[in-house]
């Protein structure tokens, strides 16, 4: 099977780049592979290390004035590499690709996957949804929802949650857990509760409502606490406010991160308190890795974990929601241990990588058929 993944991120793209590359890492043995994406994208160059996937820089612009050569570029690729699938990730990347294929004949079927919280009600999803989708891909049973109160009633909607390598993202010992936190984040930290998050530093992951929780505490429990937070380098407005609650010597930013399983590996719990999220692969590799995630009751995060289980459910932006359930991490820090082996429990046996690929696969094959 030919199939051409599409993406419009220029640059981190976020869990949108780790769904497509642990695709293109399930299908790269049996299938013709080709990705469009942006050359300044995270995407692009991790594509590239995957063996036998053709990489193609391509961009996405929504501008009108995009739709002639860009459009005929990715209508040209589309033809001579005899396209079967297509795997559309984005609105903007969706939209192009409907209009590359107007009017092509017996053209490639078309899978879109809606990752986000997004609104579904404008006239450009009525569009797609008519002429230029076969089948939908839901991330969550949230999402899904989303998409049947939406002009995609008309598809064939189906939700496959996010799979991972659960052997690649596999808890580490004591001893590593303690060499990787001296070399990653800094000595003098053997006795404190380490949090950590890739999740990114936007303000929309709510990570300052964590602080904010920290700070709230009195200075014995606070000083027990020190923060990670992975992604791009936060701006002088969000580190101005991590200092004006006190807290730049407990906060580390390392920066945007391709493996991010030292850094994690590192700390004792992950935490993801987006105010938006359709599920997020982020809280998974968390729990894959073995630790409790504290996260916040939003779109389909509580289909990761059940509360007081695997981790906690909060409300989003409350930091003294949060503030109460550090207190508990401090009377008793014997629950991490015991919360991170149920969470390593479940991402073993509910987030499977082959059956991710597989289920995905499916969807093809039967598009395919459906043309057929």
């Amino acid at each position: 099977m030919n199939i051409l993944f599409t993406n419009f991120h220029g640059r981190n793209g976020g869990g949108h780049v780790t769904y497509i590359v642990n695709l293109l890492q399930g299908f790269a043995a049996e299938h013709t592979l080709t990705v469009a994406t942006p050359r300044s994208s995270r995407l692009f160059r991790l594509a590239q290390q995957v063996p036998g996937v053709k990489v193609v820089d391509m961009s996405f612009s929504t501008r009108p004035s995009s739709w002639l050569g860009p459009r005929a570029g990715l209508r040209k690729l589309i033809h001579d590499e005899a396209i079967d699938v297509i795997h559309a990730n984005g609105s903007a990347d969706h939209k192009q690709v409907m209009l590359a294929v107007l009017g092509m004949f017996n053209r490639p079927r078309i899978v879109y996957t809606k990752h986000n919280h997004h609104p579904l009600n404008s006239i450009g999803h009525w569009l797609r949804a008519r002429f230029a989708t076969d089948y939908v891909i839901a991330v969550s049973d949230y999402v899904h929802d989303l998409l049947l109160h939406s002009s995609y009633h008309r598809c064939t909607i189906e939700t496959i949650r996010h799979g991972l390598d659960t052997e690649y993202f596999a808890p580490v010992g004591s001893a590593e857990k303690f060499a990787l936190r001296h070399s990653l984040i800094g000595p003098g930290l053997t006795d404190k509760i380490l949090l950590g998050s890739a999740g990114g530093t936007d303000y929309e992951k709510g990570w300052l409502d964590l602080v904010a929780a920290v700070a709230s505490l009195p200075k014995e429990q606070r000083t027990r606490f020190h923060l990670v937070v992975a992604g791009d380098a936060p701006n002088q407005a969000k580190l101005a406010q991590v200092a004006a609650l006190g807290m730049t010597s407990q906060v580390s930013f390392p920066g945007l991160i391709d493996d991010v399983r030292p850094l994690l590996s590192a700390c004792d719990v992950g935490f993801v308190l987006s105010y938006h999220e359709a599920l997020s692969f982020a809280c998974r590799e968390l729990m894959a890795l073995g630790l409790p995630v504290l996260i916040t009751r939003v779109g389909g995060l509580p289909e990761n974990l059940t509360d007081e289980k695997e981790g906690w459910i909060v409300p989003p932006k409350d930091p003294d929601a949060i503030a109460k359930v550090l207190l508990r991490m401090l009377d008793d820090p014997q629950c991490l241990q015991t919360m991170g082996q149920q969470a390593r429990l479940r991402a073993a046996s509910e987030f499977n990588l082959k059956d991710f690929v597989s289920h995905t696969l499916d969807v093809y094959q039967r598009t395919l058929e459906g043309r057929a």
